[in-house]
């Protein structure tokens, strides 16, 4: 029996794990069936639909930049499970609004000045919810786990999520807006009684006092990481990576719409090959690494990444334009002679980002003692935040610069290089280390 085929059978992991599950398939079937109503139904503008693309995806983004610190505290200092059991409970009431939103939406009363107030209003209060739950999920492993595990049941969470956006975002690509509506708040309501199920996870160090001033709380946090190079480095990594990610999966409906003339059950597709890929580097790592936590892949991996990005330029830069016809469904994108490298590339994209990004995690939760796993991870959401808000706004920014969203792609190729240079280092610390 493999390490995986163990882990999903405790209780240990299981519930933790249904949980994390549940709440990465609602945030995606949530944003997307809302991101592609508004991007299909409402605007009519690539410079909207990527500026409204971009807003949305800041919007969720921006709590972690905020709580972070406060919510590293609380889950290094408290019960985790009990934790879990408020921030699920929240996502009910919060699921609720979001998806009243999306009726509003589709029933075409007050759009813009109601529905996608509400509909954002919800995005924000997820990206809080998630920000409370990040820190636990990840830190939560060492604890529950044995030390031969902590990279296996990494990888199963990171490949789980990956599933569940996948299938978040080809529900919210296929079903109406109101059954999206429904199915967030029934996901909510599984997504609760799954995380009462987990284990307590008491703190490892005694109570103290909460700094609720999330500047000063936030600077702290990330400058006690410098004194350990290793998680650091792999901090600064791993933001590069989730900057270029977040500029991909801003492009993606525009570009689907735009650029392809494909709709938006086309521009789902874009976003499964990529949980696809990601799932798939995951995984494969793992078993590369052999359940040590290394990053001696990392810099190649992402090396290739860029590479598949730049190919994946070059194909939407060749692709034949469509004036005047109607956008096409998937069986009719799949026929176009260029669909399947388009596809290729995007899927050797997020398999090369997941092989770069999994180890990067692993260290963040083996190489600082267990009492400070949350506030680690915490210190790492901060950080990552703040350089995928800078995504965000960099989108934004060659948008109204009148930048063609196919040419935007190669920024996120440019930006692999960095991330590979910043690999290559954590890989030297990390053998200084050993040799120390």
């Amino acid at each position: 029996m493999t390490t995986s085929t163990h882990l999903v059978r405790t209780r240990r992991f299981l519930p933790l794990f249904v949980t994390q599950l549940l709440g990465a398939f609602n945030d995606n079937l949530y944003k997307n069936a809302m991101v592609l109503y508004v991007v299909y139904s409402v605007y009519n503008s690539e410079a909207a639909e990527a500026r409204f693309s971009a807003i949305a995806s800041g919007l969720f983004i921006l709590p972690f930049f905020l709580l972070s610190a406060l919510a590293g505290q609380l889950a290094d200092m408290r019960d985790k499970a009990k934790i879990i059991r408020i921030v699920k409970a929240c996502e009910i009431a919060i699921m609720l609004v979001g998806g009243t939103g999306l009726v509003l939406a589709w029933m075409g009363f007050e759009v813009e000045q109601i529905a996608i107030p509400l509909m954002l209003a919800a995005l924000l209060a997820m990206g809080v919810h998630s920000t409370f739950f990040g820190p636990i999920k990840y830190a939560i492993l060492p604890q529950h786990l044995h030390e031969g595990e902590v990279l296996a049941g990494t990888g199963l969470v990171e490949a789980g999520t990956y599933i569940a956006i996948l299938a978040g975002t080809i529900l919210a690509g296929w079903i109406p807006v109101e059954v999206a509506a429904g199915g967030v708040v029934f996901t909510a309501l599984i997504g609760y009684l799954s995380g009462r199920q987990v284990p307590p996870a008491p703190p490892l160090v005694e109570a103290q006092k909460i700094d609720f001033n999330v500047f000063t709380s936030s600077w702290r946090l990330i400058r006690n990481t410098t004194r350990h190079r290793q998680v650091f480095m792999a901090i600064v990594a791993i933001s590069f990576f989730w900057t270029v990610g977040t500029v991909l999966f801003i492009q993606f409906p525009p570009l689907a719409k735009n650029v392809l003339s494909a709709s938006k059950e086309v521009a789902s597709l874009f976003l499964v090959m990529f949980s696809v890929g990601i799932a798939i580097g995951s995984m494969s790592i793992n078993a590369l690494l052999k359940g040590t936590v290394s990053a001696r892949y990392s810099p190649a991996s992402v090396i290739v990444m860029g590479v598949f990005i730049a190919a994946f330029h070059e194909v939407c830069d060749y692709w034949p334009a469509h004036p005047g016809m109607p956008l096409m469904d998937v069986s009719t994108f799949i026929a176009q002679p260029l669909a399947v490298p388009l596809l290729l590339c995007l899927l050797g994209i997020a398999v090369a980002g997941g092989m770069f990004v999994v180890p990067l995690y692993a260290f963040l939760t083996t190489v600082v003692d267990k009492s400070e796993t949350a506030r680690t991870i915490a210190a790492n959401n901060i950080v990552n935040s703040g350089a995928m808000v800078i995504g965000s706004l960099l989108a934004v920014g060659l948008s109204a610069a009148s930048v063609a969203i196919v040419d935007q792609l190669l920024l996120g190729a440019a930006m692999c290089v960095v991330s590979a240079w910043l690999g290559y280092l954590l890989y030297r610390a990390e053998k200084a280390a050993k040799a120390a």
